[in-house]
């Protein structure tokens, strides 16, 4: 395991920069999360993965993929972050919350994400309001999240 006073290394790449293994460990991850843990079918593979613009982040512990979260650059300009995901073995650790930093404060506009409604606070600590309206996603209740532009 890493040391805890040691910061995390996020990696990042584009979906042409990832290699196949790395690509298959963030499907399986996002798939045991989202689908089998949460009970939710959904089409994970949205199609946006893929997209030019979309960056993907992740941390390793012990060579495996641990927590993860992507990119998007929206029409409107604004970022969004999405699919934020961390192993359930490896929650409790500071994980989530180094990767959602670095990917709050690499974003220099305005960032956005749809939070499970339950980690409404969570998100707040890093910047994000809610702005709109819970709905419901996949049986799950979401909060649209917004973050200005840092100054």
């Amino acid at each position: 395991m890493e040391p805890t006073s040691r910061a995390p290394i996020v990696h990042r790449a584009s979906f042409s920069e990832l290699m196949a293994g790395q690509l298959h460990a963030i499907l399986k991850l996002r798939s045991d999360v989202f689908v089998v843990e949460q009970a939710c079918a959904y089409a994970d593979i949205d199609g946006r993965d893929e997209e030019p613009a979309t960056v993907h982040h992740w941390i390793e512990r012990e060579g495996r993929i641990v927590s993860y979260g992507r990119t998007l650059a929206e029409r409107d300009g604004v970022t969004r972050i999405g699919r934020v995901v961390t192993a359930a073995d490896a929650r409790g650790t500071g994980l989530a919350g180094a990767l959602v930093t670095m990917l709050a404060d690499g974003i220099e506009g305005v960032a956005v994400l749809n939070a499970q409604a339950h980690l409404r606070d969570w998100y707040a600590r890093f910047g994000f309001e809610v702005d709109g309206p819970e709905f419901v996603e996949d049986g799950i209740a979401h909060l649209p999240m917004r973050r200005a532009a840092r100054s």
